[in-house]
């Protein structure tokens, strides 16, 4: 229920501000001496009118109202109390009942707006139906003067005027209505039942509601039961000093579970945004009264037993000596609400000699998360990269705490206009960040964007070092093993034809310088050079296919298709069949393709192939797919050997890129890119003859 709270501080402030200004100027001035009463209204009341009127600047709640109206009212019955113990005549006055009424209202409304908010904390309503019928017979005290004035025949005067109206005649009773009065005394005009059922709600809520609701009622559960533990000392102990203090003590920590439920749970309808703001404000108006209370209370409690130089002296002493925890607790509550702003900047000045100190991407990360977790005071603290598609990574790369729940606030690490990662913070172990911690966020994420970025552009060329060794120790064994291969075959075919050759031209040399050479011998040895020019020339197709030489890439791949076990697609645009690549593009792109299609061929299992080829942005676009079983978009980051280590080998010479992902809707598919856009300088070109 929203009030109109500004018309209502305006009235409830000055009502409440009168009063108290009556009571001390008559007892503090013109009736003064050393039983003046003035400790009730300074010591217990006005913490909690300051705190009242405070809430309705800043909520709207009906709740913060009842606190308002609660002290509001104790002030105004102080007040009565006063004018009636300093005014005895006018109790034999007729119209003095109706005058009564004011005194007995205030205190029976101040104990039902407090009974209420007691059992509605933090948010002014309750969870069960039959705490709602309890809350709406909480206000049966506030009716306790129009029915004691109807019902009983004498005066019924508020109890703490040290005054009996039993011998006060009641002129506005109603005869046929004074059987009731028992009832109204016992229900009514005594609050311990409307007391009990108020407290047993929140006692309710506190121990056997759902786990939120004990969790936000328990601080206002344990102070109301110290209250009432306070008051009913000081009811059965009468002039008991210790009990007296408790009573006080009691009402100050009302306000201060008050602001807990603000600051943890959002009491009184206050927004997030606002409440470390409007409960810093709270806090230190808060600690002030309570710094000027415990300043005057040796003069207001001993008054009857010190003379005025003893009184002046403590209270100069105490003013001295509670500066210091005056201090301690604004700065307690500020590092409460904020954090600890010494430790947040020295952790901040701190931060880059942490990160100075990680060389390895996840120590830094984990450096990082405890300095974030450090400063802000968080409960977890949680960091992850950014893979190559630009998506988060799963498992995070840095983590301090325990992750439990969303975060509740995040920040990406930026390094330029690159997206590195980002950091996410779990709630606060103490209330909710602020802007300045917000801030701080910021500045600890902008730190550490560039040593993100350093660190992980160091891991990435260390990684790229390695795969660039083992890339050209695979080369280096590939080429050994080529050689070797071309040593064999020279060895076991060529070589023996060659050496049977000579043979043969030494046995024909020698037949003709005896005349025996016949011309069919002759044409033998003709046949032999000719198979031998064959081989040759068949070993040197595999080095370098002559088509790719003469007609070009596309005529190259294209003159593999009738010999492949498997029907094969070739697919490419006039433009690229017409066009000349450079001869390491050339070279690299021809022997991809039948590495590719070998592949295929030998695991996928296929029933047909193809092969795209097309020319844009500058780079040579092939594209090698099957429809076979597949071999997963892993394949590619794990193969250090076979195939495929020898395509990533010989397009990263090139500095190209090769991407092995699943086809749809099944099969495999080899996407190779490689750079084109530098001048093709052919022999041929340069003598004026045509290419192929």
């Amino acid at each position: 229920m929203v009030v109109r709270r500004w018309g209502w501080l305006a009235t409830l402030g000055v009502i409440g501000t009168a009063s108290l200004v009556y009571i001390v100027v008559v007892l503090g001035f013109i009736e003064a001496g050393a039983d003046h009463g003035l400790g009730w209204p300074l010591l217990g009341v006005l913490p909690l009118f300051v705190f009242g009127m405070w809430l309705l600047t800043v909520s709207s709640s009906r709740i913060a109202l009842l606190i308002a109206l609660a002290a509001t009212a104790m002030l105004v019955g102080s007040a009565y109390e006063t004018f009636v113990q300093r005014n005895p005549e006018m109790l034999q006055q007729p119209w003095f009942p109706l005058v009564n009424l004011v005194g007995l209202t205030a205190d029976a409304s101040a104990t039902s707006a407090l009974l209420i908010v007691f059992a509605t904390f933090p948010t002014g309503s309750v969870e069960r139906r039959w705490q709602r019928v309890a809350v709406a017979f909480l206000w049966t005290p506030a009716l306790v003067g129009p029915l004691t004035l109807l019902t009983t025949a004498h005066v019924v005067m508020p109890p703490y005027t040290g005054t009996t109206g039993d011998a006060i005649p009641n002129p506005f009773v109603v005869p046929w209505l004074e059987w009731a009065a028992p009832a109204v005394y016992y229900l009514v005009y005594q609050p311990w039942p409307a007391m009990v059922l108020g407290v047993g709600v929140l006692g309710f809520r506190a121990l056997f509601g759902e786990a939120e609701v004990r969790a936000r009622t328990r601080v206002m559960a344990i102070t109301v039961g110290a209250a009432i533990t306070a008051f009913a000392l000081w009811t059965f102990l009468p002039g008991n000093r210790l009990a007296e203090v408790g009573v006080y003590a009691t009402l100050i920590a009302l306000p201060a579970a008050a602001i807990h439920g603000i600051l943890r749970y959002g009491a009184f309808d206050i927004a997030p945004g606002d409440r470390s703001r409007l409960v810093a404000r709270s806090s230190s108006l808060l600690i002030t009264v309570v710094y000027a209370i415990g300043v005057a209370t040796p003069a207001v409690l001993l008054s009857d037993r010190l003379a005025v130089l003893p009184a002046v002296l403590i209270t100069t002493l105490l003013a001295v000596c509670l500066l210091p925890v005056r201090a301690w607790m604004q700065r307690w509550i500020h590092r409460a609400l904020f954090g600890d702003r010494d430790r947040q900047l020295t952790m901040l000045s701190e931060l880059g000699a942490r990160l100075e100190q990680a060389v390895e991407p996840r120590d830094l990360l984990m450096r990082l998360a405890e300095a974030v977790q450090d400063g802000l005071d968080a409960s977890w603290v949680r960091i992850r990269l950014a893979t190559t598609d630009g998506t988060l990574a799963e498992s995070p790369a840095g983590v301090s705490g325990e992750p439990a729940g969303e975060a509740v606030e995040s920040i990406d690490l930026v390094r330029g206009e690159e997206t590195l990662g980002r950091i996410d913070v779990g709630p606060r172990h103490r209330g909710e960040y602020s802007d300045a911690e917000r801030t701080l966020l910021r500045t600890f994420a902008g730190q550490a964007g560039a040593s993100v970025a350093n660190v992980r552009l160091t891991a990435q060329l260390a990684e790229q070092l390695d795969e660039l060794t083992a890339s050209r120790e695979r080369l280096v064994a590939a080429q050994d093993d080529e050689r070797k291969r071309l040593e064999r075959d020279l060895h076991d075919g060529i070589q023996q034809n060659v050496v049977a050759q000579i043979a043969g031209l030494r046995l024909a040399r020698n037949r003709l310088q005896r005349g025996q050479l016949t011309a069919e011998e002759l044409v033998e040895l003709q046949d032999q050079a000719r198979e031998t020019l064959t081989d040759l020339r068949e070993l040197a197709r595999g080095i370098h296919p002559p088509v790719l030489s003469d007609n070009g890439l596309v005529a190259a791949v294209e003159s593999g298709v009738a010999r492949f076990p498997i029907p094969l697609t070739v697919e490419a645009d006039a433009a690229v069949r017409a066009e000349r690549f450079p001869d390491d593009v050339e070279t690299t792109a021809y022997y991809v393709v039948r590495e590719a299609l070998a592949n295929t061929a030998k695991h996928a299992h296929a029933t047909h192939a193809s092969v795209g080829l097309a020319r844009n942005d500058g780079r040579l676009r092939i594209a090698i797919s099957d429809d076979g079983c597949g071999i997963g978009t892993l394949a590619p980051a794990s193969a250090t050997r076979g195939g495929l280590a020898n395509i990533r080998d010989r397009v990263a010479a090139l500095r190209g890129t090769v991407n092995v992902t699943a086809n749809e809707p099944t099969g495999t598919i080899v996407r190779v890119e490689l750079p084109v856009d530098r001048p093709v300088d052919r022999p041929a070109d340069r003598e004026g003859e045509p290419v192929g």
